[in-house]
């Protein structure tokens, strides 16, 4: 499918907190303000935000004229579909959910954000064909989640969620039994990224000794140790805390064979993606007294709302694990913090603004990387091609036979699979021009998005 989207006018004048560090980084270098651009033909860039994403971000958006619709919580795929065909851009969290079917909806969107670390929400591939970029942040709550880590390690050591219901229920319970320092104690981290390694510091502050696992080798911080296999961190681990991406090889990556590896009277500690948990083999592994205690931040299934619904028909063994003693069960908070959200709205707030405004697709998890030095609002005679087609051969040459009668300041072109993109500026067009650029690029077969910014 061929998609052409012009747009052609000036914005309005923004504050630096709305325009992204690399295009202040240029303007600061060349002391003239960059121009920012968005389609007039339809009546400006209208941007759908769901799930109570910062306000910060639905505020920078608006103070560059976009027009934003805010939702606090997550849509189904069929009020998606029935929603999306008016909209350029949506921002939307973890609970939203962007298929194939709400892609081919959406004729006029150019990019996705998610405000979390995940991107597997949104069917990528379907994305990338049909010319959208996908934005997120997958470093700004690291902090949080490997906070929240900490406190579960001393909460399920102390047995706290246990004697904090028995009190609240009127029973004084007062023991030592079963209840330890951390000190000591031995942390197993698998996946050692960004969440992993700060974990990994915090931990040896308490006193913990820190093992790691991960696909690639990786210099530990601190006195942390890489261990060359799962099984070696699961036998010598007090607590196992998962840091890993959901992906084919990490589903059930801890299941009965690997509990059964496990420490008697460990913990499991999962803030990383649901699925990488087989639930029912952890229930019976804290049942029959093998694990200790267990704290579980992500499902397989998750409610789409706040309140009711986290039950047996959500997931079929919800009440059996609620039911377990020694188990802290949260709802997907671990990059809940004011500090992460305001960071993760700032980052995506930013990419997409200039993915938008200037074409950078700098930041994209399943999009060729490409970006230009900002058009200065003197160079008023420039226009930006933004091509998004199919990586094929011969592409770049009926592209540039098309600009050859014009003045190419600056090109840049790359590609990712299936998909490439390229970005020119060139000088002295005239609307005339552009409707004839639009013409002959629109008749090229690889094309799939074609982007005029002026």
């Amino acid at each position: 499918m061929s998609v052409n989207r012009l747009s052609v006018g000036a914005s309005p004048a923004s504050p630096n907190l709305a325009v992204p560090d690399h295009v202040l980084r240029r303007r600061s270098a060349q002391e003239v303000p960059p121009r920012f651009l968005q389609p007039v033909e339809n009546g400006g860039i209208r941007l759908l935000i769901l799930e109570n994403i910062s306000q910060d971000a639905v505020a920078a958006f608006r103070t560059l004229g976009f027009h934003v619709d805010h939702y606090t919580t997550a849509m189904s795929e069929d009020e998606l579909v029935e929603k999306i065909p008016s909209y350029h851009a949506i921002g939307i969290r973890s609970k939203t959910k962007i298929t194939k079917r709400v892609i081919r909806a959406a004729p006029k969107l150019l990019a996705i954000g998610c405000f979390c670390i995940g991107t597997n929400q949104v069917d990528l591939k379907a994305a990338a064909a049909a010319g959208i970029p996908v934005f997120n942040s997958p470093f700004s709550n690291s902090r949080s989640v490997a906070e929240l880590v900490m406190a579960e390690l001393i909460a399920l050591s102390r047995q706290l969620c246990e004697r904090s219901y028995e009190l609240r229920n009127g029973i004084w319970n007062k023991q030592s039994k079963g209840c330890w320092e951390v000190r000591g104690k031995t942390l197993g981290i698998v996946g050692y990224g960004h969440i992993g390694s700060q974990l990994s510091v915090l931990a040896e502050s308490f006193g913990i000794r820190v093992l790691f696992y991960d696909v690639i080798n990786i210099m530990p911080l601190g006195s942390a140790r890489q261990v060359p296999t799962l099984s070696a961190l699961l036998s010598e681990s007090d607590f196992v805390t998962l840091h890993v991406p959901e992906l084919p090889e990490t589903r059930n990556l801890i299941s009965a064979q690997q509990l059964r590896e496990m420490k008697k009277g460990s913990y499991l500690i999962n803030n990383a993606r649901g699925k990488v948990v087989d639930i029912p083999a952890l229930i019976e592994a804290l049942k029959s007294g093998h694990l200790a205690g267990a704290a579980i931040d992500v499902f397989p299934n998750e409610p789409g709302s706040n309140g009711p619904g986290f039950d047996d028909k959500l997931n079929p063994w919800a009440s059996e694990l609620r039911s377990i003693p020694n188990v802290i069960l949260t709802p997907h908070i671990g990059g809940s913090t004011e500090e992460a959200q305001r960071m993760i709205g700032d980052e995506v707030a930013q990419a997409l603004s200039s993915y938008l405004g200037y074409g950078s697709t700098i930041g994209a998890v399943n999009f060729p990387e490409v970006d230009l030095r900002a058009i200065t609002a003197e160079q008023d005679t420039q226009i930006r091609i933004c091509h998004v087609h199919k990586n094929q051969p011969g592409v770049l040459k009926q592209i540039n036979e098309a600009l050859a009668p014009y003045n190419v300041e600056k090109q840049y072109s790359d590609s990712k699979g299936e998909i490439a993109y390229v970005m020119a500026d060139i000088a002295d067009v005239s609307r005339a021009d552009v409707a004839k650029l639009q013409e002959l690029i629109d008749a090229t077969d690889a094309n799939i998005l074609t982007r005029f910014l002026a």
